[in-house]
């Protein structure tokens, strides 16, 4: 027989086990003013164990976000500045010669933290993007003959630029799939701007400091497995995803010419998890369509691979998936 759901003990364990949540907000709102929408999509891959990638124009602080919410966890955390004369050793780490003892021991490189920035990673060659992948899928690197595991949680949050194309090595498919988001940060409001523009010039001193412990987020990530969500709510999910391999089968055949290749089964996954941990930010222990179609552009968005003709018609992906939720039923 089939266990009963008891919706009202899930909500009441989300509610208790997200106070952190709120604390977490109130910090980082001592020195970031508005981007809630970095911030949340940043606590969502924290939440989920997701890496994130960050597009956005200098200036908009990324960087500074990503710092902030690591100031407000007692996690270690490690900044890499991304450039191409980077090597793979520079990330990883490489052996050492000890004179003293005649061998050669492990010196760990920067990615042995809980929060890794990798900033400006569009910077790296091929060949350092490619030591970073092994880290981000596996949770392990490979120095000398020696593999060693990540610290639990590891999470890389990867910033970029999209308006520099000289100097840069963009990244392959492949990788862009290995991260469970990538958002778009856009400008402050103008009166975030004015809020920016005297916290800036007239620094009150104030910073993040830490208040949420690493068991405070393995608990959280216990109780978002327990987050429920409904069958149909599921069946929309992967209707979604299909959608963007195929169009025409959903109703979408002026789609059809535009995409090359559609998301990946990570998607569906990554989708569930992230909607679940948009719940759980709201303290509800219940996912709804609105939870999908809220995070459904930050996983899709670098899923959908489009055509030459897509690329004619200047049609991004976003435009590709902004579509498909107008037009897939939700249920």
């Amino acid at each position: 027989m089939k266990p009963t759901f008891d919706l009202k003990a899930v909500n009441e364990l989300v509610q208790a086990e997200s106070a952190f949540i709120d604390r977490i907000l109130g910090e980082v709102g001592k020195v970031i003013i508005g981007q809630r929408y970095m911030v949340e999509r940043i606590l969502i891959g924290l939440l989920t164990g997701g890496h994130v990638l960050i597009e956005g124009v200098p200036g908009l602080a990324k960087t500074l976000t990503v710092k902030t919410v690591a100031d407000t966890l007692r996690a270690k955390f490690q900044r890499i500045q991304f450039t191409p004369d980077l090597l793979p050793a520079d990330i990883v780490g490489t052996t050492i010669y000890n004179m003293q003892s005649g061998q050669f021991t492990a010196k760990r490189g920067p990615v042995f933290a809980n929060l890794v920035l990798a900033d400006e990673i569009n910077r790296a060659p091929a060949k350092v993007q490619s030591a970073l992948l092994e880290a981000m899928q596996e949770r392990q690197v490979t120095i000398g003959d020696e593999t060693h595991r990540l610290p639990d949680p590891f999470i890389v949050l990867a910033t970029q630029n999209p308006i520099e194309h000289e100097g840069t090595y963009a990244l392959p498919e492949a990788q862009l799939d290995r991260f469970m988001l990538m958002i778009q940060v856009d400008y402050p409001s103008r009166a975030e701007e004015r809020a920016i523009m005297d916290r800036m010039t007239e620094p009150t001193g104030e910073t993040a400091g830490p208040v949420c412990t690493l068991d405070e987020l393995f608990a959280a990530r216990r109780v978002l497995g327990q987050v429920y969500v409904d069958e149909k709510v599921k069946d929309y999910v992967v209707s979604i995803v299909h959608a963007t391999r195929d169009p025409k089968a959903h109703g979408l055949a002026e789609l059809a010419d535009l995409v090359e290749y559609g998301a990946s089964p990570r998607a569906s996954i990554y989708l569930n998890l992230a909607a679940r941990a948009h719940a759980f930010l709201r303290h509800r222990g219940y996912v709804t369509p609105e939870d999908v179609k809220a995070v459904g552009p930050d996983v899709l968005r670098h899923r959908v691979v489009l055509t030459y003709e897509a690329e004619a018609a200047e049609v991004t992906s976003a435009d590709i998936v902004r579509r498909l939720f107008e037009r897939v039923e939700v249920p």
